[in-house]
């Protein structure tokens, strides 16, 4: 399955109708409805018969699915369309995720970061998560100021970084944010001390 582009997710059944709650991933959730049958990685393929909103949720009706049991087997299928049926980006600054990935992240002064491995957005912006050739991957915001030159064709960006972003942490950081993470109630990461 090369050349999709991950476009939606199916969550929980709404109602018993068959209607699906819907996270879309793009600029324009009713623009799904025109991308024809949506296929997942595992050879289902859904087709979005129609879209509305309830409060803040988006919930979809799927063609041939009838009953809250056909959706509650759908449930969290990951939806893709091929890239070739998207729509081109509206301007210079917009990229689809996809795009992003899988590109080299160097600095201003040339120095290579690692390769793009995802782009997040925690509620305050996209991110960049950069993975390094070793150690632990570095998020990055994803703005004009910090990300100046995005070069698709160069398989790059360039990252200028504010200052201590990517200094390392002072003796002891680390260990401190564990501790304060175990006295929060936090899930132990992999490796910890």
């Amino acid at each position: 399955m090369t050349d999709l582009i991950l476009v939606a997710r199916i969550g929980a059944p709404h109602g018993v109708r068959g209607e699906v709650r819907l996270t879309a991933f793009g600029d324009d959730p009713a623009a799904l409805v025109g991308y024809g049958p949506l296929a997942g990685r595992d050879g289902r393929t859904v087709r979005i018969a129609g879209l509305k909103t309830v409060g803040e949720r988006l919930i979809a009706r799927l063609k041939g699915v009838a009953d809250r049991t056909a959706a509650e087997a759908l449930t969290g299928l990951d939806l893709y369309v091929a890239r070739d049926r998207l729509p081109p980006t509206e301007d210079d600054d917009t990229f689809y995720h996809a795009d992003l990935v899988g590109l080299a992240a160097e600095t201003v002064s040339g120095e290579a970061l690692g390769t793009i491995v995802s782009v997040p957005n925690y509620g305050a912006g996209d991110l960049l998560e950069i993975a390094p050739p070793r150690g632990a991957t570095l998020l990055v915001p994803f703005t004009k100021a910090v990300v100046p030159t995005i070069d698709l064709a160069g398989r790059r960006v360039v990252v200028d970084p504010p200052p201590g972003l990517l200094d390392p942490p002072k003796p002891g950081e680390q260990q401190a944010e564990l501790e304060a993470a175990r006295a929060a109630g936090a899930p132990e990461p992999d490796g910890a001390p």
